[in-house]
C-alpha cells in the first residue's frame, strides 16, 4: 500500500472529526443556549461536514479496499466520522496497525544497488 492512501485517510480523518465536534458545539448552542447566530454557524459547519464526510467515505473506502479488510471492519472505520470524537480514535488505531505495512511497501520498492 502507498503511503499516500494512508496519509489521506488520515487527513480527512482529523478534518471530518475535528468538524463534528464543532457542528456538535453549534447545535447545542443554537438549541440549548439559544445563542444569536448559532443557527448561521450549525448550518455552515454542517453543509461543511455533510460534504467533507463523503471525500472521508471515499478515502477510508480505498484505503479498507487496499488493506483487504472484511465488511465489519470497513463498516467500523466508515462510521468513526459519524460519532464525536470517534474518527481520532479509529484514525489512531488504523494508523498503528497499517504503518508497519506501508514501510515494508516502501522498502520492497527501493531499488538494490549492486
Amino acid at each position: 500500500m502507498k503511503p499516500s492512501v494512508l496519509t489521506r485517510y488520515r487527513v480527512m480523518a482529523y478534518v471530518t472529526g475535528v468538524l463534528l465536534i464543532v457542528l456538535t458545539l453549534s447545535v447545542i448552542a443554537e438549541y440549548v443556549l439559544h445563542l444569536d447566530g448559532a443557527s448561521t454557524a450549525t448550518g455552515i459547519v454542517g453543509f461543511a461536514h455533510g460534504w467533507l464526510y463523503v471525500v472521508y467515505l471515499i478515502f477510508a473506502f480505498d484505503l479498507c479496499a487496499k488493506a483487504k479488510w472484511p465488511l465489519g471492519r470497513m463498516a467500523w472505520v466508515l462510521l468513526a466520522g459519524t460519532v464525536p470524537t470517534a474518527a481520532f480514535f479509529v484514525e489512531r488505531r488504523v494508523t498503528r496497525e497499517l504503518a508497519p505495512q506501508v514501510v515494508r511497501a516502501e522498502q520492497a520498492a527501493e531499488p538494490v544497488e549492486v
